[in-house]
């Protein structure tokens, strides 16, 4: 049996995993918890599952926390030391990294150093500090990816030799909205953006996937994942049911196909080199009818060219895109900017930064400091 510590256990991601876990209790037991603000659904996985650790995000909310459980009292402790508690704790063989943004990178590297193998959700660990992170975790542990695109990489690659590959194929579903014209992009409403066409997500990575910057991140994070010589190359897919393609130098395409349901992949990453019997729908191909794909669309996107720009200029400058995306999501969230403003905000934080060599992690968490406080006064200045 697998033991697994499960970092941001109530998003998306967490509860998807509890989910895969619930499914098969003679393959997974859940040894720790780090969850955000939502004591009452975090309460009952507690209820559930019986971890030995749990973690909130806010020291305030563990005397509530505490007085929700029904019968068992786990060790409860807060913050990024809590999360790092969890993530580093000596029973997990498996931690799945599902925190969001770039408050996932401390507990997941502790995990790594500990040599957890690591089910990675969070795409940030890599996208910050890939080389740092990559370095750490050799010989030590696996990284297996959880985001539906790398875990079908992964998949198109089994058994193939990875020197003989032409490029990787990311496949984008297009967001909300993929057919706006450029008058239409400057009304968009929050509670537009909210609303994605296949999957169900958090607040911040479905906005991520409206200015497609969650696309760009992921095209950073193959990268570190398959190899920076290997080129990656994006196409919208509406339809969301090829995860990803990889093409050999034979011209032969290796595509994973599936239902759009986040249960899979994190089943094949806590269960990896395996699979799991799920019981789930299967493709209707019938059904299905046409499968439809198209370049993306820089002019209305520009959040992907600076994730490219990101990537080609290196050392701290993936670390700020991310920072300074977080904070401009936020902004949007808030009303504070509209829509195109996100993409705007990011660029004028970059264009302010002088990149800097990564040479450990506190190196990364400075640089995204300094995006931080630097976006913040940008989202300040009056539009």
């Amino acid at each position: 049996m697998k033991k697994i510590s499960v970092l941001g256990s109530t998003g998306s991601i967490g509860v998807n995993t509890l989910d895969v876990a619930e499914r098969n209790p003679n393959q997974f037991k859940i040894v720790a918890l780090a969850g955000g603000n939502n004591i009452e659904v975090l309460a009952k996985q507690i209820n559930k599952f019986q971890p030995k650790l749990v973690s909130v995000l806010n020291p305030e909310n563990i005397d509530p926390l505490r007085k929700a459980l029904l019968g068992t009292s786990p060790e409860i402790l807060s913050g990024e030391e809590g999360a790092i508690a969890v993530a580093s704790i000596e029973e997990a063989d498996m931690v799945v990294s599902a925190i969001v943004g770039g408050a996932g990178l401390a507990p997941t590297f502790a995990a790594i150093q500990k040599g957890k193998d690591i089910a990675l959700a969070n795409k940030e660990t890599l996208v910050i500090a890939g080389e740092v992170v990559l370095r750490e975790a050799k010989g030590k542990c696996k990284i297996i990816p959880v985001d539906s695109e790398h875990s079908a990489i992964l998949q198109a690659l089994n058994g193939e030799n990875t020197k003989r590959i032409k490029k990787i194929i990311l496949t984008a579903s297009g967001g909300p909205f993929r057919t706006f014209s450029l008058d239409q992009m400057e009304e968009i409403t929050v509670s537009q953006a909210l609303k994605h066409p296949n999957w169900s997500m958090g607040p911040k990575i479905t906005i991520d996937s409206a200015t497609m910057m969650n696309k760009g991140l992921e095209y950073i994070e193959a990268k570190w994942l398959f190899g920076l010589e290997t080129p990656v190359e994006i196409v919208v897919h509406p339809q969301s049911i090829v995860h990803s393609m990889v093409e050999f130098v034979d011209t032969s395409i290796m595509a994973q196909l599936g239902i759009p349901d986040m249960r899979v992949p994190i089943a094949y990453a806590m269960s990896y080199p395996d699979r799991l019997e799920a019981d789930l729908p299967s493709l209707d191909f019938a059904k299905l009818a046409r499968l439809d794909f198209e370049a993306p669309d820089y002019v209305k996107f520009p959040c992907l060219k600076l994730a490219f720009r990101a990537l080609e200029t290196g050392h701290t400058m993936p670390a700020i895109l991310n920072a300074a995306n977080e904070i401009a999501v936020q902004g949007f969230l808030d009303e504070k900017i509209p829509f195109k403003e996100i993409s705007e905000l990011i660029k004028a934080t970059m264009d302010n930064h002088e990149s800097q060599p990564v040479n450990n992690i506190e190196d990364v968490l400075k640089a995204d400091r300094w995006a931080r406080e630097e976006a913040t006064k940008l989202l300040a200045v009056p539009h």
